[in-house]
């Protein structure tokens, strides 16, 4: 079998992290059979198991095979100077002992064989998600671009077509071009949003922001483009502040509302909700309207459903992009998100982790 550079440099990489780590397992072994010493007066027998487990342990919990390679060297000889008598001397007399060393490097170099095996599987499996996730992300955006573009490309042309046409028309065909225009524009942030947190270069910036600052924001915004519906916000008497990304989650609270109007079909009515639950943030939306169909609860943020009452031109009945997107950037901020139907309408709620000095409030 050959390994390239790249590979053998990685196998026998160093890190800080894998060194503290191969310390610790090593010291607490050590540490294990000195008691052992104590209590039994003796440590025959009972140390090559001992050095065998913390050499397991060095070689599943550090990348390569330098540090499992290198426990198992240190096993041996703790073993057979410090924990075999003659104690603090070397004997190499002592039967079985080719085995003994035999044994420490077999399970080192097994264990970190399957080690590495499983994270390159797992490192395969999220490579295989991110693009699963961008052919999902590119389908549903080329229907969501095409259709307010066919309708923007068409309510134009019968403006330029048709010069006889009223005022009152034209103000209808122009007031749908301004609708499917901000609808891309929704469309694209969402997409940079998400092709953001999927970077593996970019990283989300957290700030301790002020929950009320936040909920203003994503009030402030909605009501310009929705006036009729009326929208209500709760927040802690107490400061709350919140680290995170204020921009992203000011987004989600933005798709939260505008799905609750878009899908909720007799909305007339959202409550925001943020409140302190232990060591998080909980943001609750919820709305007066339909609800959500239950067959499709679980599939809300898996970015592919789609309404099937209305035609399938009807890029606007899309919902799963926004979810989608609001999902993943709550996930990044290593939070969690779920939906439940409320009695009326339906129950977005999401949790974002506090700040240390904020837990201890």
């Amino acid at each position: 079998m050959k390994f390239s550079r790249k590979k053998l440099r990685h196998m026998f990489s160093f890190s800080w992290r894998d060194l503290w780590v191969a310390a610790a397992i090593f010291l607490c072994a050590t540490g294990a059979c000195v008691l052992l010493h104590q209590l039994a007066d003796t440590t025959d027998g009972f140390a090559s198991p001992v050095y065998v487990l913390a050499v397991l342990l060095i070689s599943r919990f550090t990348d390569g095979y330098l540090f499992g390679l290198i426990a198992a060297v240190l096993g041996v000889i703790g073993v057979n100077y410090v924990f075999t008598y003659p104690y603090m001397a070397f004997n190499f007399t002592i039967a079985g002992y080719p085995l003994t060393i035999l044994t420490f490097l077999v399970v080192s170099l097994v264990t970190s064989a399957l080690t590495t095996q499983a994270k390159e599987q797992d490192r395969l499996r999220m490579e295989n998600e991110k693009v699963k996730m961008r052919a999902d992300l590119l389908r549903s955006v080329s229907h969501d671009i095409r259709t307010p573009l066919t309708s923007i490309v068409g309510a134009t042309s019968t403006v330029l077509d048709n010069p006889a046409l009223s005022k009152e028309e034209q103000t209808a065909l122009l007031t749908d071009v301004r609708d499917d225009a901000q609808w891309l524009i929704r469309v694209v942030e969402n997409l940079l949003s998400i092709t953001r947190i999927g970077n593996d270069q970019a990283k989300i910036t957290k700030q301790p922001e002020a929950a009320e600052e936040v909920l203003g924001e994503a009030v402030q915004k909605f009501r310009k483009r929705f006036p009729a519906v009326a929208v209500e916000a709760r927040i802690p008497e107490e400061l709350l502040l919140i680290p995170m990304d204020a921009i992203l989650i000011v987004q989600v609270l933005s798709n939260l509302m505008e799905n609750a109007v878009f899908h909720g079909g007799t909305t007339t009515r959202i409550t925001l909700t943020v409140q302190r639950e232990d060591n998080w943030a909980c943001f609750t939306v919820r709305d007066n309207g339909q609800g959500i169909p239950p067959q499709k609860l679980g599939l809300l943020f898996t970015g592919t459903i789609r309404d099937n009452e209305t035609s399938p031109g009807d890029g606007k009945r899309n919902m799963g992009l926004g979810l989608s997107v609001c999902m993943a950037i709550v996930r990044a901020h290593g939070g969690t998100m779920e939906a439940r139907n409320a009695d009326p309408g339906a129950e977005f709620t999401f949790r974002l982790p506090l700040s240390k000095e904020e837990q201890t409030i």
